[in-house]
């Protein structure tokens, strides 16, 4: 089965093809220009470059969230269009569940951490033993410091990934991987495995294929974990009103 994959959550976006086998290829760029500029010309390119067609495509995998809102809202309407004029499954992946697929090989707990402003993080934990990835934790919206004292109470080696990851390590600063320090089990992974890719999108929609775990386009819909900020706004400003 051939998968077209794309992640727009954040910053960074990618697409890529592949199957169950092997990565057929993939297109990232971590510019400011916005996803509704890039995403289909990247599929259109991909396609250009691996000889594949998007007929040849049999599913359709996107990082629901959480994420950036507007990021979220371009792929999953992205995936929902093209999977609708199909009729083709879709996978709906966390944009953190993605993350832990980088790891897999190792022998490690993936803490998975996006910035998500107003002082809190999007955060899951996930072990990694081989190639089986283990869910800790269901996504959720945590406070910077909350995280720090259950990072405390872990014993295993952690390894922090996602954009909100170098902003732990800032925080958490000299106690972070020293010998004697509160974090000396927890590091900071390596810039080029640090931000979520399509590659990593589809390598989860596959474990999600074998295990039947796929929606029509029309139920397809974002994870955000929080409102957006005008909704909380909105609702803000009703309560005062009250």
């Amino acid at each position: 089965m051939m998968i077209l994959a794309m992640d727009t959550s954040a910053t960074a976006a990618s697409v890529c093809l592949a199957r169950e086998d092997m990565i057929i290829g993939e297109c990232f760029v971590n510019t400011a220009l916005t996803h509704s500029q890039t995403l289909i010309p990247m599929i259109e390119q991909l396609c250009r470059d691996s000889g594949a067609l998007i007929s040849d495509v049999e599913a359709i995998a996107v990082n629901t969230g959480p994420g950036s809102f507007t990021g979220v809202r371009i792929g999953v309407a992205a995936a929902k269009g093209l999977a609708f004029a199909k009729n083709l499954p879709c996978v709906a992946v966390s944009t953190l569940e993605s993350m832990a697929y980088r790891f897999q090989g190792s022998d490690c707990v993936v803490c998975a951490v996006m910035d998500a402003r107003c002082s809190q993080l999007y955060n899951a934990m996930f072990r990694v033993r081989g190639d089986e990835i283990t869910r800790l934790c269901d996504d959720r919206a945590v406070a910077l410091s909350d995280l720090r004292l259950e990072l405390e109470g872990t014993r295993e080696r952690v390894v922090l990934v996602g954009d909100g990851a170098a902003l732990c390590a800032d925080e958490f600063g000299a106690s972070l991987c020293v010998e004697g320090g509160t974090l000396q089990n927890v590091s900071l992974a390596p810039v080029q495995h640090r931000i979520q890719t399509a590659a990593c999108t589809a390598c989860a929609a596959f474990a999600k294929l074998s295990r039947g775990e796929v929606c029509t386009a029309e139920a397809l819909m974002p994870a955000y974990l929080r409102l957006p900020q005008a909704e909380r706004e909105l609702k803000l400003r009703m309560g005062e009103k009250k």
